[in-house]
């Protein structure tokens, strides 16, 4: 058994060489004819044979062949099993998990017995996140997490921190999302609103309403009430 073992061994050794090799040559030749192409944080294969990942700027992603002859982007598909490959890495690398978001700088709506766990990222001008609101006022037995996430234009962010800034910023979010009622105008520390608007462009929430349950799952866009109580059910389990 040990010369089987040995060999399978120095099998390991020469595949770990030969990907590092591989690598080396993609970074090298990349770097040389793209000299404008952002730092490359890595290098991987794809399950499609001769085709390699190339990551940059934390989820960005491009396909090269061994030797960096050629850079596609693009998504890759599995038409096999019907998946897109590319979405699912990128969803993976930009996953958030619930422990880890700021909620101080967010403030809670609890419904029921707000078991159930729920942060919502969302511009005060965004028609999506208004349908949305309405939706969201079925679900019961939530804590919601709203993350003020002015995005929109130099309005959002004054209208963000007139709702941040108000004695009751639960009531004052829904008056102007359910009603168009604006607060009066107010100034406080709202350092939170860039907090967010920061946070969201390192972690690529890219639109809103963006939503992002108690397992980690993220929704990009408005669902209705259905589709709310569905995620909430599959984040408890």
């Amino acid at each position: 058994m040990k010369p089987v073992k040995t060999a399978l061994a120095a099998l390991a050794l020469w595949l770990a060489f030969g990907a590092s090799a591989q690598e080396a040559a993609i970074r090298k030749n990349l770097a040389e004819r793209l000299p404008n192409l952002p730092k490359i944080d890595e290098v991987s294969k794809t399950p499609m044979a001769g085709l390699y990942e190339v990551r940059i700027n934390g989820s960005e992603l491009f396909y090269t062949d061994a030797e960096g002859n050629f850079l596609i982007q693009g998504q890759l598909m599995d038409t096999r099993q019907r998946r897109n490959l590319t979405e699912e890495r990128v969803d993976k690398l930009t996953a958030v998990a619930f422990d880890a978001l700021p909620l101080k700088n967010a403030f809670t709506i609890v419904r029921g017995n707000g078991k159930r766990r729920l942060a919502v990222f969302e511009d005060p001008n965004c028609t999506y996140c208004k349908r949305f609101e309405r939706d969201l006022q079925k679900v019961d037995n939530v804590t919601i997490h709203l993350f003020l996430y002015p995005i929109l234009g130099p309005d959002s962010q004054e209208k963000s921190r007139h709702i941040w800034c108000a004695k009751d910023k639960a009531k004052a979010w829904t008056d102007w999302m359910l009603r168009e009622q604006l607060p009066p105008a107010a100034n406080c520390d709202a350092a939170a609103l860039a907090s967010n608007v920061e946070f969201g462009r390192k972690h690529r929430i890219t639109g809103t309403p963006t939503l992002i349950f108690a397992d980690g799952t993220r929704v990009p866009g408005a669902i209705g009430t259905q589709e709310i109580e569905k995620q909430l059910a599959s984040a408890a389990k």
